[in-house]
């Protein structure tokens, strides 16, 4: 079997199932495992991830209001590349090419390929989605037991919080900086076994724009600093450069310095395994001291706030 994968969440999951020698094709974003990075990009990005956050979400919107994709297909290379199976998603036009990126392509192709289309909005579902591709490329049974590891890691995380008798802590999820978006999906129910309460909690929903003023009232304890596709070196420089903690210097988490950025690029952002390891990277951001385990600094860190800012 031949399979593209159009979504670095399902190039994850299908070396993590290990049937990374069968990927043909992955997009410019698949980065993990390392393997991933040599094999062929058939997908590019018309948006510049380089800029700055509020640069690209006016391009984005820009793209977005001329009705134009978000991504190009490489139609000569995947069109040679022959897939027999080409993995997609239909959640976000902003994170992945969805299928009507692929409608023109599909047409040229002399066999054509089949589509398995990814549309998680919780953890279950990305779970579920680890069975279904297992189901696609004859792992099935591989994919039921990645599935069971992975619920049973998050389950474990929960029960770790729930014994342990500390109370929740308030927490702010920041998936955009410019402007602010709150993260959606499958992180509020991270945040939730975690051990905390996700103050503007929309599980299984998309993410949502908010203002100055909704943060300033929200009382989080803890302030988590996610942007979609960065690492935690790119959102703290963001963070730091921009001032924005000095908006809020009555918001517990500012005051307290709690303000921790995490590689959400790897562990928040997409709907793949490791997800389990974000879960459990929250639940030493919020907890500490009930905490073992000290992940890398490039994994997440806390951000050393100015003093007028922490309020100290």
């Amino acid at each position: 079997m031949r399979i593209c994968s159009l979504l670095p969440s399902a190039t994850e999951m299908l070396f993590a199932l290990g049937c990374g020698e069968r990927v043909v094709g992955v997009t410019h974003e698949c980065d993990f495992p390392l393997e991933a990075r040599g094999v062929a990009r058939v997908i590019r990005a018309r948006v510049d991830s380089s800029a700055a956050a509020g640069e690209i979400d006016r391009q984005v919107r820009a793209l977005v209001d001329a009705g134009q994709s978000l991504y190009g297909v490489d139609a000569e290379l995947l069109v040679r590349l022959a897939p027999n199976l080409i993995v997609t998603q239909d959640l976000c036009q902003v994170c992945a090419a969805s299928p009507e990126d692929l409608g023109a392509v599909l047409a040229r192709m002399v066999e054509a390929p089949a589509v398995l289309t990814l549309t998680p909005h919780t953890l279950e579902d990305v779970w579920r989605d680890v069975e279904r591709v297992g189901v696609a490329v004859g792992c099935a049974e591989r994919g039921v037991e990645l599935a069971a590891e992975l619920r049973s890691r998050v389950g474990a995380v929960a029960a770790r919080f729930a014994a342990s008798g500390v109370r929740r802590v308030r927490v702010l999820c920041l998936e955009w900086l410019e402007p602010f978006y709150l993260a959606g999906h499958w992180v509020p129910e991270m945040v939730e076994a975690a051990g905390g309460v996700d103050v503007f909690a929309r599980p299984g929903e998309a993410s949502v724009r908010v203002t100055d003023e909704q943060i300033r009232a929200c009382a989080a304890d803890v302030m988590l600093v996610m942007p979609c596709g960065y690492d935690a070196e790119r959102a703290a420089r963001e963070f730091v450069e921009t001032r924005i903690a000095e908006k809020w210097p009555e918001l517990p988490a500012v005051r307290d310095g709690l303000v921790y950025v995490i590689d959400a690029n790897s562990y928040t952002s997409r709907p793949g395994p490791r997800l389990a390891d974000g879960a459990e990277m929250m639940f030493e951001m919020l907890h500490s001291e009930l905490s073992a385990r000290k992940s890398g600094a490039e994994q997440f860190r806390r951000i050393e706030l100015p003093r007028s800012a922490a309020g100290r």
